[in-house]
């Protein structure tokens, strides 16, 4: 069993959703979270209470990741509560769905400025966190299958998750020498609140028992994953990128 007792993990977008069950499940394996929300911070709070309620500390810090001096905040704040960062999970993220001759600017924007500018900007600062330090630590990019697969409706989010994919393959090779290990999880279909935005509860139901596995993925199941790169066990994985998608993006026909 994963042991990760006595390290401090952020986790962005951790309010609800595949954020929470990374939240939930380090702090399952022994470590304190700081749990960050943009616009849900009652969920927040309910995250961390569970993370509390398994023997952890939890603090609850709401900050928007597209936001520079907003992400200094955290990061500072997480850091004067623990004394330290060990692991970040850079998950948080969002999606406004428009076709591409439709799409608004002002969208593609937001979307970006979240997918991908946020997770440079948490990565970068927890990073240098990290170097500083010198006792290495992990990171861990929540990116998507969209990366690869150009879905409809969805071209900013599709090109924030290529991005974010090439910047972590990049700064792993840049921070191996600091034994700062940068890993990807590209979660498919995943049972999460998002998902109810786009599709009422019966068709995804229906089309989640069409995928190969018969079912959308849990929170937890990438948790968990995130666990795993999260620990010593993972330590001589970096650059690596751990497909969490029940096979989804496999043509079964």
């Amino acid at each position: 069993m994963v042991d990760l007792s006595g390290k401090v993990a952020l986790v962005t977008g951790s309010s609800r959703g595949i954020g929470r069950g990374c939240a939930i499940e380090l702090a399952r394996a022994g470590a304190d979270v700081a749990v960050n929300y943009r616009s849900h911070a009652e969920e927040g709070e309910e995250t961390a209470q569970v993370i509390r309620d398994l023997g952890r500390s939890a603090i609850v810090i709401g900050a928007d990741v597209s936001d520079r001096t907003s992400v200094e905040s955290m990061v500072n704040q997480a850091i004067e509560t623990f004394g330290k960062i060990d692991i970040l999970v850079a998950n948080a993220a969002m999606s406004i769905r428009q076709r591409f001759l439709e799409a608004a600017v002002e969208d593609v924007e937001k979307t970006i400025g979240v997918c991908m500018w946020g997770v440079f900007h948490v990565t970068h600062l927890v990073a240098q966190h990290l170097a500083e330090r010198g006792k290495g630590g992990k990171i861990v990019i929540i990116s998507s299958v969209h990366s690869f697969r150009p879905f409809a409706g969805a071209v900013a989010y599709n090109m924030s998750k290529a991005a974010i994919n090439n910047m972590a393959y990049t700064v792993a090779g840049e921070l191996a020498e600091h034994r700062i290990n940068v890993n990807v999880i590209e979660p498919g279909w995943t049972d999460t609140p998002g998902e109810r935005k786009f599709m009422s509860e019966s068709d995804l139901q229906a089309a989640w028992q069409d995928l190969p596995l018969g079912k959308a993925a849990d929170i937890a199941d990438i948790g968990k994953t995130a666990v795993f790169l999260s620990s010593p066990e993972a330590g001589h994985i970096t650059g690596a990128n751990l497909r969490v998608d029940g096979g989804e993006w496999i043509p079964s026909r």
